[in-house]
């Protein structure tokens, strides 16, 4: 059994969460329940896989040691760096272990979910020392931590806004309207993930693998992109309609990406809440850092090689794997580009809110986004060969 795939998981959650609606609907309190179905759907997807429950019951021990003691030591010597640092990686170690050993054959440290988790855990430790949480109690980080719904791939919540959520109890009328949005997404993340991401990998597979043609790998990057989008989009509707019906408004993940009319604004809607993750951890910190150690003579000279960092670490993030790296390389010199020319460019001024400029503007951003999802999928060496061989 997988986290939102396969008829068990989808039989026990469709009956799992009748009880929930009734709870909701009485005005009854849905922590204690939400917590017994987390523990049920972690052992029921992990039972077979050991050796993963045990390094993620090891992870989350280790990672509310980790927050305890820090949040200790913030209060007690105050905003030190040196303290900051260590425990940032020391959450940040076994994601590195667990993806060089993935990279080279292993399985060290290695289970379903461990990106994510990681992520939460070290916004945790970042807010801790910006001084945003003083503390964090340990049910209530373990509970935010393992919440079955975004387990394994998000989407990203933040810790205080899962805490108001996870202690409030919902009025009728306000339960019925999350009831009422959690079905529906519920019914177009099936939608997604069932029908159309299962006929795009058909036409995958069926039609475009292993064709190297300048015609096919077009066609390859499309049909890849889209499988992408409705293969995590669903997934996505699916965690957060589930978690709506449980009381906990996680946060969409996408909003008509293949609409962007550019690069800035596809990453606004594709994969929401890694990018903004990115944008608060990474990129702005990255910026403020290099402001105070006037590291670039411009600020947009900064933004521009904070854009190339923040998507290098994503792509590592994905894995130590050179397609990866070169997809986020990809994307970040496409943001720094488009940063420089919006802020530099009068014709783009000009003309920016004129229809045949935003037109022109969606088509150009549509190919360069398919482009990089054949990067992505690690095909870029048979682009290379076909180009090759047809010059």
């Amino acid at each position: 059994m997988s986290f939102f795939s396969g008829y068990w998981f989808f039989a026990y959650l469709a009956a799992l969460l009748i009880p929930a609606a009734v709870l909701g609907l009485l005005e009854k309190p849905l922590r204690p329940y939400r917590l017994a179905l987390t523990v049920f759907f972690i052992y029921m997807v992990y039972r077979d896989t050991p050796e993963q429950m045990k390094y993620l019951l090891l992870y989350a021990a280790g990672a509310a040691y980790l927050v305890k003691i820090y949040a200790f030591l913030r209060r007690r010597y105050g905003r030190t760096p040196w303290l900051y640092g260590h425990a940032v990686a020391l959450a940040l170690a076994p994601l590195v272990v667990s993806k060089w050993s993935a990279a080279h054959g292993g399985t060290v440290f290695g289970f379903l979910g461990i990106s994510y988790i990681c992520f939460r855990v070290i916004q945790v430790v970042i807010e801790i020392y910006d001084g945003v949480l003083e503390d964090v109690p340990v049910t209530r980080f373990l509970e935010f931590l393992l919440f079955f719904p975004s387990l394994s791939s998000g989407p990203i919540d933040r810790s205080r806004r899962f805490a108001e959520d996870d202690l409030r109890l919902w009025t009728r009328d306000e339960y019925l309207d999350l009831l009422n949005e959690g079905v529906y997404k519920l019914v177009l993340g099936a939608f997604y993930k069932i029908v159309c991401s299962a006929l795009f990998y058909k036409l995958l597979n069926d039609v475009f693998a292993e064709r190297y043609t300048p015609l096919y790998l077009v066609g390859y990057a499309y049909v890849y992109g889209l499988y992408m989008f409705f293969d995590f989009a669903g997934y996505s509707s699916l965690a957060v309609g589930t978690a709506y019906i449980l009381g906990i408004r996680l946060p969409d993940n996408f909003n008509k990406p293949f609409l962007s009319v550019d690069i800035k604004d596809f990453w606004n809607r594709w994969h929401i809440t890694l990018s903004t993750w990115f944008r608060d951890f990474v990129f702005t910190r990255f910026v403020l850092n290099s402001i105070r150690n006037k590291r670039f003579k411009t600020r947009l000279g900064g933004a521009a090689a904070g854009l190339m960092v923040n998507m290098l670490v994503m792509g590592l993030w994905h894995g130590p794997y050179a397609h990866y790296v070169a997809y986020g390389l990809y994307h970040g010199i496409l943001l720094a580009v488009t940063e420089v020319y919006q802020k530099k460019s009068a014709f783009y001024r000009a003309h920016k809110d004129r229809l045949w400029y935003k037109t022109a503007s969606w088509f150009l951003t549509l190919n360069a986004v398919m482009l990089g999802f054949l990067i992505f999928s690690g095909h870029i060496r048979d682009v290379w060969q076909a180009a090759l061989y047809y010059l």
